[in-house]
């Protein structure tokens, strides 16, 4: 079963109402922007990083508008360095490539070693939109259903003011 049918059928099984949006790839904020127009809520940027020693990995998840400031997250964290994960690593903790990362991509990490940064501000949004494990779609669900999806996920989930 690809990946992105798993996002569908987990949402289904937790009975959790989605909209789909189809659209040509896109591998960053500013080539998703032009397909956005009549898509509601939210939009979010999806980072991948490590640690400097790679012993631990963040998806840190915030809004499309916001920038990362990595030295500030680090002193949130208490980590050394954090950088961006190899394209290996992608792989490997979610089961995506660097072009696809989402919050969806937890599903395949079963050991449950990838931590969620989750932009605070986002609590505030009424709905909210990611890719479903592949970069020509995105899915539109409520916050509080992908609250619900963070919780069955069961990895740990941090939140954080950017």
């Amino acid at each position: 079963m690809g990946n992105e049918q798993k996002v569908y059928d987990i949402l289904d099984q937790l009975n959790l109402k989605y909209i789909k949006h189809e659209h040509p790839p896109v591998f960053t904020v500013e080539e998703a922007e032009k397909h956005w127009n009549g898509i509601q809520g939210a939009h979010c940027k999806n980072l991948f990083l490590r640690n400097k020693k790679g012993k631990n990995h963040y998806l840190v998840i915030l809004k499309h508008t916001k920038r990362l400031n990595i030295k500030s997250l680090e002193k949130k964290l208490n980590e050394e360095k954090l950088s961006f994960a190899s394209q290996d690593r992608v792989n490997r903790y979610l089961g995506l490539s660097t072009g696809a990362v989402s919050p969806y991509g937890l599903i395949n990490d079963k050991e449950k070693n990838v931590r969620v940064i989750l932009d605070e501000d986002l609590e505030n949004e009424r709905l909210i939109n990611f890719h479903p494990n592949v970069n020509t779609a995105t899915i539109t669900v409520s916050f509080k259903d992908f609250k619900k999806f963070l919780s069955w996920c069961d990895n740990k989930v941090h939140y954080v003011k950017f």
